[in-house]
């Protein structure tokens, strides 16, 4: 045997061993019962995106009719969900999610992001990463936060709080679409 054929012999080996890791590999997240990613609405119908979230959410809602136009966050006070829309995608709806509010919910209308910070503490104690405020109200800061352990928002019922908040997962993504002057569109 010639060292062209030993060559040739070794490779066609190394590729069957990694395509079998591969193909082994692909169905791992499935046996691990890991997240699965969820459906996002669009505004055209029946086509929907694929948009990883930790949120195990069986339907998503439609994007409100009267979120308005152009890039923007749409939140929904009477669903509690936030829908990330770039018209200059296809699907517009990049991804959209559930949401926890605040104590307060803030009163419908278009806002612009007027700041954000990587991680500080919330009004309720809690660490919080990935805040964008968009709004103040009767002394009432609101803004999307995801909390950096996880947990559910346990915020004082007699305080009034406007943190919206996320997944972390979630809030990453928001974090990544609304920089400083974004819209941010409230809805009923």
């Amino acid at each position: 045997m010639g060292p062209g054929v030993v060559v040739t012999g070794l490779t066609l080996g190394a590729l069957a061993v990694v395509s079998l890791l591969a193909f082994q590999a692909s169905g791992a997240q499935d046996r691990a019962g890991g997240p699965r990613p969820t459906v996002a609405a669009t505004t055209s119908g029946p086509a929907a995106s694929v948009t990883p979230s930790a949120s195990p959410t069986p339907t998503v809602p439609a994007l409100p009719t009267t979120s308005g136009a152009g890039t923007r966050v749409v939140y929904s006070v009477g669903s509690h969900y936030v829908w990330l829309v770039d018209p200059k995608k296809n699907p517009q709806v990049v991804a959209a999610f559930a949401v926890t509010p605040g104590s307060v919910e803030p009163t419908p209308g278009s806002y612009p992001v007027y700041s954000r910070t990587a991680s500080t503490t919330g009004t309720d104690g809690r660490q919080i990463e990935h805040v964008v405020r968009f709004a103040q109200q009767n002394g009432v800061v609101f803004g999307f936060s995801a909390p950096v352990d996880g947990a559910s928002p346990t915020a004082d019922p007699k305080a009034k709080t406007g943190g919206i908040r996320s997944t972390r997962q979630d809030g990453q993504l928001l974090w990544d679409f609304a920089p400083t002057g974004t819209k941010v569109i409230v809805v009923a």
